[in-house]
């Protein structure tokens, strides 16, 4: 998770257990807006089998059937899935299996990739093979229920200098260096700017530049995307939401003589 960094560095943040395993969080977010209930991301699911769990030691019983009855929804009121890339631990939950077969878990939602990336997934590299699983992905465009956002001349150069429009008051900003054309919405929300960060700022103990994941494709990539990214948060004061992040939901970050730095930790619920 951290890269080339040392262990004896990035464990006083976040400590691993006896099998060098750490905690991760995997941390949907449910946008109401109008008419439509907009959920950004699904976790890893609970389709595969139990050879596949054993790698991961799961723990906890947070599910997204709980965590949407606890807002007073569910599945069915989805109305957009948005994935913000196809690795796993992000579209599991976005495909069940019934019996024999694997149906969209969101029978009356849209599903929202982008072309440039579900190619990158559905015909794979070695490297990235493991992560995109093709069961997590092909039942979704075979449900008819797939649309892909944005031109290609428009993903290809949707990068911190031009956003995408999805919707009202959510626009997307595009990453290459985690993976290809991953998805980053970026939110108006009481006045402040929210960004879903992804897998570009997977926790706070990534802030610091050169902590950058041994899963990113294009990692310099990375690295040049996270100081635009962070210099930019700071400067606007944006809100960071954290996907992986253990312990804290959000996070803003300030500039300091020795780069940009943790300022605030919160829960959007808080604002």
């Amino acid at each position: 998770m951290f890269g080339v960094v040392p262990k004896s560095i990035w464990q006083k943040t976040n400590p691993a257990d006896a099998n060098n395993m750490c905690t991760w969080a995997m941390r949907s977010l449910l946008i109401e807006d109008g008419e439509r209930l907009i959920l950004v991301d699904t976790g890893i699911g609970n389709k595969q089998d139990e050879k596949f769990f054993s790698h991961f030691y799961l723990h906890g019983d947070d599910t997204l059937e709980k965590s949407l009855a606890a807002k007073g929804f569910s599945k069915d009121d989805i109305t957009d899935v948005f994935l913000t890339h196809l690795h796993f631990d992000h579209v599991g939950g976005a495909v069940v299996r019934e019996g024999d077969k694997l149906l969209p878990a969101f029978k009356n939602a849209t599903y929202w990739s982008n072309e440039k990336h579900w190619e990158w997934a559905v015909h794979p590299n070695a490297r990235e093979k493991a992560s995109f699983l093709q069961e997590n992905i092909l039942p979704i465009q075979e449900s008819g229920q797939l649309k892909f956002v944005g031109t290609e001349k428009e993903i290809e150069f949707a990068g911190t200098e031009k956003d995408i429009e999805f919707a009202a008051d959510f626009n997307l900003r595009l990453a290459f260096g985690h993976t290809d054309a991953m998805m980053l919405p970026k939110l108006n929300y009481k006045g402040r700017t929210i960004i879903y960060a992804a897998d570009l700022l997977p926790s706070t103990g990534h802030i610091p530049l050169p902590y950058v994941m041994a899963y990113d494709m294009f990692p310099l990539q990375t690295l040049k995307e996270k100081k635009e990214f962070l210099d930019e948060a700071a400067a606007n004061d944006y809100i960071i939401f954290l996907e992986h992040d253990p312990l804290n939901e959000c996070c803003t970050v300030q500039q300091t003589e020795k780069g940009v730095k943790l300022n605030n930790i919160f829960k959007l619920s808080e604002l």
